[in-house]
C-alpha cells in the first residue's frame, strides 16, 4: 500500500529514484513559467542534490506518476543533520501546473510532515526540537495557502538579491587584511571560521567535514577561482564563497556568480573585512565573464547585511517566504 494516501485516481506515489532526475527537471521548467521563483536546475543539478551522503532518496524521495508512469509531481524531505535550535529539514517539491488543484500536493505535504517527523526522530539528539521548512515565491499562493492549511508557519524572509556587474566597487581591505583567493588547503579553515561566524544567526547549523563538502566546496558549481579569503595574522578572518550554476546560465542567458556563503569572525566585524571581499569577488567574476551577481539575505539579519549589500550595489529581485512546521523534541 502506497504510505501517500489521498491522490486522486489513477495516480500513483513511489520512491524518488535518480533516474527521474531528467523529468524532475523538465517538471520544474514547466512549474517556472506560473511560479517565478528565478530559480533554473537541470537533471545534473537534482542528481548532485540527490545523491549526497547524507541523502536516503528511497526513503527520502516521493514520485507521483499517471498510469503511463508519467512524472506528474514530486517531492523530498532532506535532513543536513545537526542543528543548534533545531534539527532543520527541508520539505522540497513541485506538482506540474496541468494537474494542479486535484489534492496532489496536498498528499505529498502529509507524506512530508510524517518522513520528517520520522527523520527528526532517527537524527536529532535528546532535547534538540525539530522544523521541516519550506520555501514559497509571491506568485505560488496556492502553495502558501497549502502551507499553512497544513501546519506551517512563516518563519522569515529571504531577499534575493542582484546587482549588475560593470561598476564593481575597488576592494580596500582595513590595514593587517589580506585578500587572497579561495585555495583547498584551507578548505577546512573556511569550515571552521563559517560555524564560528554564524553561531547568532536564525536557523545556522554546524558543519562537519562531511557535510561542509556535501553542501558547499564539494558542489560542481562552486568556484574557487570568484571566492576570496580574508586573512588577518595569516588566518581566515572572512570569506566569501562563489559559484556558479549552468542551467541558471543557459536559462537567462546570462553567467551569474552566486554568493552563497559570506561570513567574518566576530572579532574582525566592523573592520570593512565584507565590503572588501566581496568586492574583490566581484572584481574575479567580472573579469571571468560573469555579468550578474546574485545573493540571498535575511531580511531580519542582526549583522547589518542587507545595508551592506545594498551599499556595494545589490538590489531585492524577489523576496521568498521560509515557512517552518514545528517537531517536538524527542524524550532523551
Amino acid at each position: 500500500m502506497s504510505d501517500v494516501p489521498g491522490l486522486p485516481d489513477g495516480l500513483t506515489a513511489r520512491p524518488l529514484t535518480l533516474a527521474d532526475a531528467d523529468a524532475a527537471a523538465g517538471l520544474l521548467e514547466a512549474a517556472e513559467a506560473v511560479d517565478d521563483t528565478g530559480e533554473h536546475e537541470d537533471a545534473d543539478d537534482l542528481t548532485e542534490w540527490w545523491d549526497r551522503e547524507l541523502v536516503d532518496l528511497p526513503r527520502d524521495g516521493r514520485a507521483v506518476v499517471d498510469d503511463g508512469g508519467r512524472l506528474l509531481a514530486w517531492a523530498t524531505s532532506i535532513a543536513p543533520r545537526g542543528g543548534r535550535d533545531a534539527l532543520r529539514i527541508w520539505s522540497e517539491g513541485r506538482v506540474h501546473p496541468r494537474v494542479r488543484g486535484r489534492g496532489i500536493g496536498r498528499a505529498l505535504v502529509a507524506w512530508q510532515v510524517r518522513r520528517g517527523t520520522e527523520q527528526h526522530a532517527e537524527h536529532a539528539p535528546p532535547g534538540l526540537p525539530g522544523r521541516l521548512v519550506a520555501t514559497t515565491y509571491p506568485a505560488m499562493t496556492s502553495a502558501a495557502r497549502l502551507l499553512g492549511r497544513s501546519g506551517f508557519a512563516v518563519e522569515r524572509y529571504y531577499h534575493a538579491m542582484e546587482r549588475a556587474l560593470p561598476g564593481v566597487p575597488e576592494a580596500h581591505p582595513a590595514p593587517g587584511v589580506h585578500l587572497v583567493p579561495f585555495t583547498w588547503d584551507r578548505d577546512d579553515e573556511v569550515r571552521r571560521a563559517h560555524n564560528a561566524s554564524f553561531t547568532a544567526h536564525h536557523g545556522s547549523t554546524e558543519r562537519d567535514e562531511v557535510a561542509w563538502r556535501s553542501w558547499f566546496t564539494g558542489q560542481r558549481a562552486f568556484r574557487p577561482d570568484l571566492s576570496v579569503l580574508a586573512l588577518v595574522d595569516g588566518a581566515v578572518a572572512g570569506y566569501v564563497l562563489g559559484y556558479v550554476y549552468e542551467a541558471d546560465t543557459r536559462a537567462t542567458g546570462v553567467q551569474t556568480v552566486h554568493l552563497g556563503q559570506i561570513g567574518v569572525l566576530p572579532p574582525a566585524r566592523g573592520r570593512g573585512v565584507a565590503t572588501a571581499a566581496i568586492a574583490a569577488s566581484l572584481r574575479a567574476a567580472a573579469d571571468a565573464g560573469c555579468g550578474r551577481a546574485a545573493l540571498d539575505v535575511d531580511s531580519e539579519n542582526s549583522t547589518g547585511a542587507l545595508a551592506l549589500y545594498e551599499r556595494v550595489g545589490f538590489r531585492t529581485a524577489r523576496t521568498r517566504t521560509a515557512w517552518a512546521f514545528a517537531v517536538p523534541t524527542v524524550a532523551g
